[in-house]
């Protein structure tokens, strides 16, 4: 058989190779705590910094919302009620020596919830921090919602405990969360050790297929 004759399969092979192992898998998410500044109307803008970093002024409004977001800032669920200073630290005076921060901090709702929990109330809390001038939004959220829960890389892991466990976990676009009133099954318990799927081994087996068959007949012609 010639090298030409040789060629042909093995091209049609490492193309559909190709084609079947970039099929991106389903898109992941995180559930986490995201931290938002509050906007003019009572709207909310993505934080650019985290709130270890981030000093607000007095009159300032801040947002925290735990929920499943597949991306860190576009598409990540905004606190579900206005940041409206007035309404929030309204019935607080200020002080000398101290500054104003509203909080708001969503707890998110149950399908966000990691496996065994449930967000510790329905609505989102409010409260009006007075801290120091210098304080951190981390310190006026320590001051109104502990204990808070942080990782090795500074990362806001709980809010009032919530959750128990876990820090910006990454979960698959299907995950469902399990009944825990159901006894596991056989394919429950089962683990691929992060392998292919069976579904891309299935898809593999195909192109060997039909790379072994255009083989076949191009041995059957150079004959």
């Amino acid at each position: 058989m010639t090298r030409r004759h040789l060629a042909a399969p093995a091209l049609l092979l490492s193309v559909l190779l190709g084609v079947l192992l970039s099929t991106p898998a389903a898109a992941a998410g995180y559930r986490y705590w995201s931290f938002w500044d509050g906007a003019a109307g009572g709207g909310w803008t993505y934080a650019t910094q985290g709130p270890s970093l981030a000093r607000p002024a007095d009159g300032t409004v801040q947002g925290f919302r735990f929920a499943v977001s597949k991306d860190a800032s576009a598409d990540a669920a905004k606190p579900r009620v206005a940041a409206d200073f007035a309404a929030i630290c309204g019935a607080t005076p200020a002080a000398d020596g101290k500054k104003r921060v509203a909080l708001v901090v969503d707890f998110g709702i149950p399908a966000d919830a990691p496996s065994g929990e449930t967000p510790p109330q329905d609505t989102p809390r409010t409260a009006c921090a007075q801290v120091a001038p210098a304080a951190t939004a981390a310190e006026a959220l320590a001051a109104v919602a502990k204990p808070l829960r942080y990782n090795s890389s500074a990362l806001l892991c709980a809010i009032s405990g919530y959750p128990r466990q876990g820090c910006g976990d990454q979960i698959s676009e299907t995950e469902t969360k399990p009944d825990s009133s159901a006894q596991p099954t056989a394919s429950d318990n089962s683990d691929n050790g992060g392998g292919p799927s069976l579904g891309l081994l299935a898809g593999i087996a195909a192109v060997l297929a039909l790379a072994a068959a255009t083989l076949w007949q191009s041995r059957r012609r150079s004959r």
